[in-house]
């Protein structure tokens, strides 16, 4: 038995030589970024930011709708609960890691009484000896403590790696919180624009019903032909199959926004209810360019932290060829009397230096480590991969501010030019100069000019919420 006391020197040595560390020495990776997005100058001549507060970047819109539905998204949606939960289970998980660099140490204890029976052989033996006693009795008591000592670092990797793995659910976290307020600002605006082109499709089939009364009228007094009538009818019918098809649109958008914000679908029927126009794309600052994207969008956070886990776990694998040391000591009383317990005759003590080490075991070991070398180049390549597409985002949000702003612009003022051809065909028709075919030529490019202002309208509000997004808005970094 060693004693206790002639393990101290070895417990001070073992601590000493815990710097050790077999992790790969982790530096943080570098990507070369441009000084600025390729959009950037389009989306900065669109005029000044609304806001300075990219935190709350949905406030800009200048729609209390809308910031009462992100707000309430971010208190009560679902999948942020989940994702919080997530992150509790990382924390746990690094104290577990901390907890495992320390000493562990139990109390324990027992009382038990045994009656031996004559008839097995044990009891045979008692047979020859009557002062055999049959009954017999044990009380314990024992502190134990045991420690595994990080003489090459391995326990120490592993939690640095918990850490990271903590440090990256907390970034995927926020990410979550982003993508459910720019998916509820943009489901928003789709119901808005929704509510618009129905509104439009209601119009126009009330349009194209007064002038299929007026061809009914004239076919009825033998004026118009058949023909015409049909013609009439047919184009009433295509206006009115869209009203359901947009109706279904509709609802299945106010459905997607019910359970963005954690409620029954059907729960803001009616506060959305009221007409509304879609909110307006405010200015957008370009947050200080690709160096300040890195620092913001989450995503991007997570993605480096789970690289440094991964490289981390490289140095656990490493540890696995060297020998594990582990110290355990008991110290106690144990006696067959129950008044005896704590005196001096039942103490007990023992310690123990321990020893593991995979020897033979070298080829797995190998594997290991080339196993945890390949996750760590996986990570690298996805966090390379994040970064450019947190980049393509932007471009492409950027683009499809600036575009679908113009292209709103150029068919608002086509709708203006068509409503007064529109006119005019119906009068001309009312007085015979053009044929019937020409004014639902009209009607038609009226129609489909109003829903694409509309749609473009939307699309442009849509590119501004995916800008937010793309650039990393929604939270505070410096928090």
């Amino acid at each position: 038995m060693v004693r206790i006391a002639s393990l101290v020197p070895l417990t001070v040595l073992a601590t000493l030589a815990s710097g050790c560390a077999t992790a790969p020495r982790y530096v943080a990776p570098v990507s070369a970024a441009p000084s600025s997005f390729v959009g950037a100058p389009a989306v900065e001549a669109r005029g000044a930011a609304d806001t300075q507060d990219m935190a709350e970047w949905w406030r800009s819109f200048r729609d209390p709708m809308l910031t009462g539905l992100v707000e309430r998204a971010l208190a009560q949606n679902l999948d942020l609960q989940q994702a919080s939960a997530r992150v509790s289970q990382a924390r746990a998980a690094l104290k577990g890691a901390n907890a495992a660099l320390l000493p562990s140490g139990q109390i324990g204890g027992q009382a038990g009484e045994t009656y031996q029976s004559l008839q097995t052989p044990i009891g045979r033996i008692g047979s020859a000896f009557p002062q055999f006693e049959r009954s017999t009795e044990i009380y314990e008591a024992n502190l134990t403590a045991s420690w595994e000592l990080d003489v090459f670092g391995g326990r120490d990797a592993a939690r640095d790696a918990a850490r990271a793995d903590w440090q990256a659910s907390a970034a995927a976290a926020v990410a979550a919180r982003l993508a459910v307020a720019a998916q509820t600002a943009d489901t928003y605006i789709v119901v808005r624009s929704l509510q618009a082109r129905l509104r439009i499709a209601v119009a126009q089939a009330e349009t194209q019903q007064r002038l299929t009364d007026i061809v009914g009228l004239q076919f009825r007094k033998g004026v118009a032909a058949e023909l015409q009538l049909r013609q009439a009818e047919g184009a009433l019918a295509q206006v009115r199959a869209a009203v359901p098809a947009l109706q279904n649109e509709l609802d299945i958008a106010m459905n997607a926004l019910d359970v963005l914000i954690g409620t029954q679908p059907g729960t803001t029927r009616a506060e959305l209810s009221a007409p509304s126009a879609i909110p307006a794309p405010p200015g957008i600052a370009t947050a200080g360019g690709p160096a300040e994207l890195l620092r913001r969008r989450p995503d991007i956070i997570a993605a480096e932290r789970t690289l440094a886990a991964s490289n981390a776990r490289i140095g656990v694998a490493i540890s696995e060829y060297y020998p594990k040391f582990s110290l355990s000591g008991l110290l106690g009383s144990a006696t067959t009397a129950a008044g005896g317990l704590f005196s001096g005759g039942a103490t007990q003590a023992n310690g123990v230096l321990g020893l593991r080490w995979r020897l033979f075991d070298f080829g797995r070991v190998d594997a290991e480590i080339k196993a945890a070398r390949g996750r760590n180049a996986e990570a690298l390549a996805a966090y390379r991969q994040t970064v450019l597409r947190a980049s393509q985002d932007v471009e492409d949000a950027f683009s499809t501010l600036v575009q679908q702003e113009a292209r709103s612009a150029a068919l608002q003022q086509g709708e203006a030019s068509l409503a007064r051809a529109q006119q005019a065909s119906e009068a001309a028709y009312k007085g015979g100069v053009v044929s019937l075919i020409e004014v639902l030529d009209a009607d038609r490019r009226l129609l489909e000019t109003r829903d694409g202002a509309v749609q473009a309208r939307a699309a442009a509000s849509r590119g501004a919420v995916a800008s937010f997004r793309a650039l990393g808005g929604g939270w505070n970094p410096a928090a």
